[in-house]
């Protein structure tokens, strides 16, 4: 069962009968991705600040690399936190996008293949401030380019 924590006496059985041992943070993080819901995705950070560990982001991606190919976990609905797919290989990165558009989810067109995680992003409200900031972002940068020409 991926949703609970592990007892010790039961890794111990596991390790004993050579069953690969999970790191119980990544049972919970097994929990999370499988609550994101069909057509939304949330990134790598979020996911991780769900499962209660703040910052980490990598551990979340291992975890989800070390699911085995017959896994019920919603792998391809966690992205990086620029709303694009993260993956080494050509083929699990087309795969993954395969697998969000059926689910209807978009991708920004020109975007650089990003995801708009003010529309797409679970849970909505960790995403309520992306596109505020990006607009924020936008605007520094045209104050910063006409600064130059002020009178």
């Amino acid at each position: 069962m991926y949703g609970a924590v592990v007892a010790p006496s039961f890794q111990r059985f596991a390790t004993a009968r050579g069953l690969p041992r999970v790191n119980p943070f990544y049972h919970r993080i097994y929990r999370i991705v499988r609550h994101i819901p069909k057509g939304r995705v949330a990134t790598y950070g979020v996911v991780a600040r769900l499962a209660g560990r703040p910052g980490a982001a990598r551990t979340v991606g291992w975890a989800l690399s070390a699911l085995p190919e017959d896994s019920d976990v919603p792998w391809w609905r966690v992205i990086n936190a620029a709303g694009r797919i993260s993956l080494a290989t050509d083929h699990s990165a087309v795969l993954q996008r395969a697998l969000l558009l059926r689910e209807g989810v978009k991708f920004v067109p020109g975007g650089g293949g990003a995801v708009n995680l003010g529309t797409f992003g679970w849970p909505a409200e960790a995403y309520d401030n992306v596109a505020a900031a990006h607009s924020r972002a936008a605007s520094s940068r045209r104050s910063r380019r006409l600064n130059g020409f002020r009178t």
